[in-house]
């Protein structure tokens, strides 16, 4: 009996750690068709959110491939003493929409509830229609607008409207690529009838 136990103790622990394929990237990030394709509930997700919050599909998908390139449990990356000491992580970003442990928690308290989680396709993109319809309201950025969407939730919406941004050379050639990337999407969808 007891190997029968063990038997079953051993394979529950095995899928346990089989870990999703969402927690690894699609195969071709370059192709909206190809990624919505292979993760179809990754549109169910964003098509909900562009419902509920009128946060388009491409927008919320070129924010995404920036902040986690479509990773479930992606996390910024470890800070180093002399290079070699481990002192935790660059900040709390977690997940697909690398959404911050305070904001996130103003979240599960007004929206998503306690047990929405960020590595979560559905929770994430909710989370990021619920900030970018908060971020129109506070700084009139429209919820098309990949580029300076991404700004303010890159800098927050505090940072955005001071300008913050204006002093990193590299975040404005980011959001560059982010606008880019959410046209290129749109394209893309089209190109194959998902839009």
């Amino acid at each position: 009996m007891s190997r029968l136990l063990r038997a079953i103790a051993l394979l529950l622990f095995v899928a346990s750690c089989g870990g999703g394929s969402d927690f690894r990237a699609p195969r071709n990030l370059e192709d909206a068709c190809s990624i919505v394709r292979e993760r179809p509930n990754y549109l169910k997700a964003m098509e909900a959110t562009e419902r509920e919050w009128q946060i388009p599909v491409p927008v919320q998908m070129a924010i995404i491939y920036q902040e986690s390139k479509f990773i479930g449990n992606n996390r910024t990356p470890m800070k180093y003493v002399l290079g070699v000491i481990p002192m935790g992580r660059q900040s709390s970003a977690y997940g697909y929409a690398q959404a911050l442990d305070g904001t996130w928690a103003e979240y599960q308290q007004e929206r998503g509830g306690r047990m929405a989680q960020r590595d979560k396709i559905h929770h994430a993109t909710d989370f990021m229609g619920w900030y970018m319809a908060q971020t129109e309201r506070e700084t009139g950025i429209p919820r098309n607008d990949a580029r300076n969407q991404y700004l303010a939730y890159h800098e927050g919406r505090a940072g955005y409207l001071r300008g913050s941004y204006n002093a990193k050379a590299w975040l404005l050639r980011v959001s560059d690529a982010v606008g880019a990337r959410a046209v290129m999407y749109d394209q893309q969808l089209r190109s194959c009838g998902m839009r």
